[in-house]
This record gives structure tokens, sequence and C-alpha cells, in this order.
């Protein structure tokens, strides 16, 4: 079995954590940490919009993904961290969301007090699987 661990230069680099882990025999299992609405300096994007926030968490998750040498269909599983479920819902009740993958992995919903910063209303971490790169 490999492991690989990634920091996706593009994204601010946690000193709690790794970005996104791989593990590969037979298959490559991808995980992600949980991703907040961040910009490369570990700054908040869109305070106060979960709209803005969700694209931002999901744009960055693409990055991770695409780092590990996945996409949206290779998702396995998906848990979200969010402040305000009812909030959160409203934002795809006007289908204006751009589409990552077809939407539908088997998901968690969490309804949180607080995240690692006060103005995170969001956070979503992955895993993914796909067929070991050749070689």
């Amino acid at each position: 079995m490999e492991r690989e661990e990634i920091d996706p230069p593009e994204l601010y680099r946690h000193p709690m954590f790794k970005r996104v882990v791989t593990v590969q025999g037979d298959l490559k299992l991808v995980f992600v940490a949980g991703q907040t609405p961040t910009d490369e300096n570990y700054e908040c994007v869109a305070p106060g919009d979960y709209k803005g926030q969700y694209r931002q968490v999901m744009d960055n998750l693409d990055v991770q993904l695409c780092a590990a040498g996945a996409t949206w269909d290779d998702v396995v599983f998906r848990r979200m961290f969010v402040r305000d479920v009812d909030e959160f819902f409203k934002i795809f009740a006007d289908g204006d969301l751009p589409a990552y993958g077809d939407g539908r992995p088997p998901s968690t919903l969490i309804g949180v007090t607080r995240l690692s910063k006060p103005e995170f209303l969001i956070e979503v971490d992955l895993m993914a699987v796909t067929a070991p790169a050749a070689g």
C-alpha cells in the first residue's frame, strides 16, 4: 500500500493538517480534509453569504480533488457542516449553483454552533475512490 500526502500550492497550507491524503493499492482512496470558505491566506471569502461560501468551498475542493488525480465523479462520500441548516437549504432552491459531479454522493449534513473561525458558515470534507495511477 502506498500513501501520499498533498497540500495543493493554490490553497493555504494549514499548519494543523494535510489537505489531502491518498492511499493506493488495488484502488486509490482519497481523503480530503474539511474545507472552509477560505482564500490562499486562510481569510474568509463571502462573510455572511451561504451561496458565496458554498461556491468557494466547492471550488477549493475541486482543486484538491484534481491535485489527487480525482474528479467529482469519484467522490463516494461527502460530510457537510453548516451553521444554519435552513439557510443552507435555501441556496439550493434558486437552482443557479454550478454542478459538482452529479451532486448526489452519499452525504451527511450536520448543523453546528461554530466552525474554526466564527465567520465560516460551511465546511465540507470528502472521500473519493479512483483507479490507481499506471506505473
